[in-house]
Formats: structure tokens, C-alpha cells, sequence
């Protein structure tokens, strides 16, 4: 391959990376938001670091994964339960203490979420390479220090200003209908229209925020209708 044309397809990679990484970045900021903050950053980078891992070794069946049936499904309701868990912790009071449980569970969702989510970023790398295997594991490898970054930035932004949380959620939501609905069995047996599509990403919006709010509210009120503790004299 010409010097000159090994350089404009990296240059495309670099773009497509750039343009590509927002979804990514957001389901990984919004899965580490209920982390305590030293924690964050570890579970960023190993869910990303995993996540580009598994894309390289699955780059070859890239192609062969779209066409599976219910994969986006599994993913889109994946990304669904991320944003329900947030808008829970949104709601719930902070825990500062950290919780390796969580981390290990942060990192879990991060990998499985960005692995449904990629496989249309996947071909687009794949397509801007040529085939060169150099230059896929350059692109999917320079994908982590793009996610990392936004992920970090959306994370402090979201603690600086907690509307924006919801507002992550609710693109979540959208983002988890999507899948969802263009996943190759749903789309095969109920052929969605547009008007359907509107339907479902407003009713997963609307089911996110209603019922995450009220699943956090629960263990509250049940909380304050307990009798304070009788102390011993």
C-alpha cells in the first residue's frame, strides 16, 4: 500500500473515531457515575481497554454479527437496565464508600454494552483500513484514549451539573429503542414503522424516568416509617 494512501486511510480512521466515539463515551459515563470518583477512573479505562480488546478479535465477523437475530435486542435492553440503574442512583442517596462489587459490575456493563453498540463502528474501521490489520488495531486501539476522554469529561460535567444526568438517561433510552427496534428479528417480524419508533423511544424515556425514580424512592420511604432504634440505657 502507497505511503500516501496508508496515510489518508489512517486519517479516516482518526475521523471515524471522532465521530463515532459519542455513544460509547456516554454509556460508559453514565454506567461509572455511581462510583466514588478514584474508582471511576479505573473502571473507565479497563471497560474501554476490554471492550477495544474483544473488537479486534471480532473485527474478522464483524459483518456476520449484524445479521444476527436479537443481538442488538440483548444490547439495546442492556442499555435500557444502564439507564435505569442511573436514574436509580440518581435518585438514591450518594454512598461514598467503595464497593469493588460495583467497579467489577461497572466494567461488565461498559464492555458488554460497547461491544453491541460497535459493530457498525467496527465495519466502518474495517472499510476505512483497506483490510490492513495494522491500521484496524490502530483505529480500534486509538478509540480508548477518544472514549476515555469524553467519558472523564461527561462524568465531571454530570457532577457539576445533575440535569444533564437526566438528559444522559433519556438519550440512553432513545439510544436502547434503536437497537432494539433495528434489530434483524424485530425488524423481519414487525417491520417498525417511523411512527412506532417515536412510540417505543418515548415510552422507554418516559418508563426510565418514572420508574427509576419511583424504585429509588421506595427504600427511602420505607426507611422513614421505621420506628427510631430504642437505645439502651
Amino acid at each position: 500500500m502507497p505511503v500516501s494512501q496508508f496515510l489518508l486511510r489512517g486519517l479516516s480512521i482518526v475521523l471515524i473515531d471522532l465521530l463515532l466515539a459519542g455513544d460509547n463515551a456516554l454509556v460508559i459515563a453514565m454506567a461509572v457515575r455511581g462510583l466514588p470518583r478514584k474508582q471511576r477512573r479505573w473502571g473507565i479505562i479497563c471497560g474501554a481497554a476490554l471492550a477495544v480488546v474483544l473488537r479486534v478479535a471480532l473485527t474478522a465477523v464483524a459483518a456476520r454479527l449484524l445479521t444476527l437475530p436479537f443481538l442488538k435486542l440483548a444490547g439495546g435492553l442492556l442499555v435500557l437496565w444502564i439507564a435505569y440503574k442511573v436514574m436509580v442512583d440518581v435518585c438514591e442517596e450518594p454512598d461514598a464508600a467503595p464497593n469493588a462489587h460495583r467497579l467489577v459490575e461497572a466494567i461488565w456493563y461498559i464492555t458488554a454494552a460497547d461491544l453491541t453498540m460497535s459493530v457498525d463502528n467496527i465495519l466502518a474501521i474495517a472499510g476505512a483500513s483497506g483490510g490492513h490489520f495494522g491500521l484496524i488495531v490502530f483505529g480500534l486501539g486509538l478509540s480508548i484514549p477518544f472514549v476515555v476522554f469524553s467519558s472523564n469529561l461527561l462524568s465531571k460535567l454530570m457532577d457539576r451539573f445533575p440535569v444533564l444526568v437526566y438528559l444522559g438517561v433519556a438519550i440512553l433510552a432513545k439510544v436502547a429503542a434503536d437497537m432494539v427496534l433495528t434489530d434483524p428479528f424485530i425488524e423481519s417480524r414487525l417491520h417498525p414503522s417511523e411512527v412506532v419508533h417515536y412510540i417505543v423511544m418515548a415510552a422507554f424515556i418516559a418508563g426510565v424516568l418514572i420508574f427509576g425514580t419511583q424504585a429509588a424512592r421506595a427504600p427511602r420511604a420505607h426507611r422513614a416509617g421505621r420506628p427510631a432504634p430504642r437505645v439502651l440505657r
